[in-house]
């Protein structure tokens, strides 16, 4: 949208000025009376008119040039910064358990967690996700993709139990930090989901460790299910050398609202910037001046040649 002003409008001041300086600071003429020829008088005073008027325009316009008006345009941009985020879910036998949650107690745990991965991925709208999923070994899903439908495709197609019957934390995460090394993005996010102890993982704990200590993407840990059926300790353990935090899910809900957290701590980035353009008016104001006092100056010119 753009808007109109003035860079010097105090020369506008002048106008008043100008037009009390003509009223009381008229030239003296010689008057001549010409007796029974109105008519004529008429005709002197039409022509004096727009003489004045052709005059006024022009010093009016010139000073509005003079004002120096301008138009403002406001321009704006905006800059989304995405993410890259590695989902990664236990696929493991453990993850039938129904009864998880209390709307549908038919739902077994790795439904839910299908269901609330596809809201996520669903709300990430400026990131890159990838999906691991493990049980016995750990494999990508789906690699890096904006490809969001896509993706929630491929997660509502895991299956239980394809993988193996127990549970690789540890190349699990490892699988998804490979996923992250050549990305470009400034900020690199995993987010671990598992309702079991490592015990099938040929990385061990402590390379794990070194591992995620020495990258800079953020790590978040999902333990779901009750507390016994998980190592809290050793999930809280990852969290903090990924500089993420750990959650515990022992319902729906409560996985949701952890989902809901975590897409409020990886917020994406806008950088917005506005810029002010401004044009330059003042030729239309000067050019009409310019061609009134040219009409001015002939016609007087020519009264005074008659």
């Amino acid at each position: 949208m753009s808007h109109y002003s003035f860079e010097y409008s105090w020369v506008l001041l002048l106008i008043p000025f100008f037009m009390l300086c003509g009223y009381l600071c008229r030239a003296k003429e010689r008057t001549l009376y010409f007796p029974h020829l109105e008519q004529l008088l008429v005709a002197h005073h039409h022509h004096e008119f727009w003489l004045s008027s052709l005059k006024w325009l022009g010093i009016v316009m010139a000073l509005i040039a003079l004002a120096s008006p301008i138009s403002k345009e406001y321009l704006g941009s905006t800059k989304k910064e995405g993410r890259d985020i590695v989902l990664v879910i236990d696929t493991s036998e453990s993850m039938k358990q129904a009864r998880f949650d209390a709307k549908d107690e038919q739902k077994n745990k790795f439904t839910v967690v299908q269901e609330v991965a596809s809201d996520f991925v669903a709300s990430r709208v400026d990131d890159r996700i990838g999906l691991v999923s493990f049980a016995d070994i750990a494999f990508v899903a789906s690699p890096l993709t904006f490809e969001k439908e896509f993706l929630q495709q491929i997660i509502i197609m895991q299956k239980l139990g394809v993988a193996g019957q127990r549970t690789a934390i540890n190349d699990a995460v490892v699988q998804s930090y490979n996923m992250l090394m050549h990305s470009n993005a400034k900020s690199k996010v995993i987010i671990l989901l598992t309702d079991g102890v490592d015990n099938m993982s040929r990385v061990p704990r402590s390379e794990l460790i070194s591992l995620i200590e020495h990258s800079s993407v953020r790590l978040y840990t999902i333990g779901i299910g009750s507390s016994r059926d998980f190592d809290g300790a050793y999930l809280e353990e990852l969290a903090q050398a990924g500089g993420g935090r750990a959650f515990t899910a022992n319902s729906a809900s409560g996985l949701r609202e952890i989902y809901q957290k975590i897409d409020a701590l990886e917020a994406s980035k806008i950088e917005a910037k506005h810029y002010e353009v401004k044009h330059p008016l003042f030729p239309f104001p000067l050019f009409i001046a310019i061609l009134s006092l040219l009409f001015y100056l002939y016609f007087k010119h020519r009264k005074g040649a008659k």
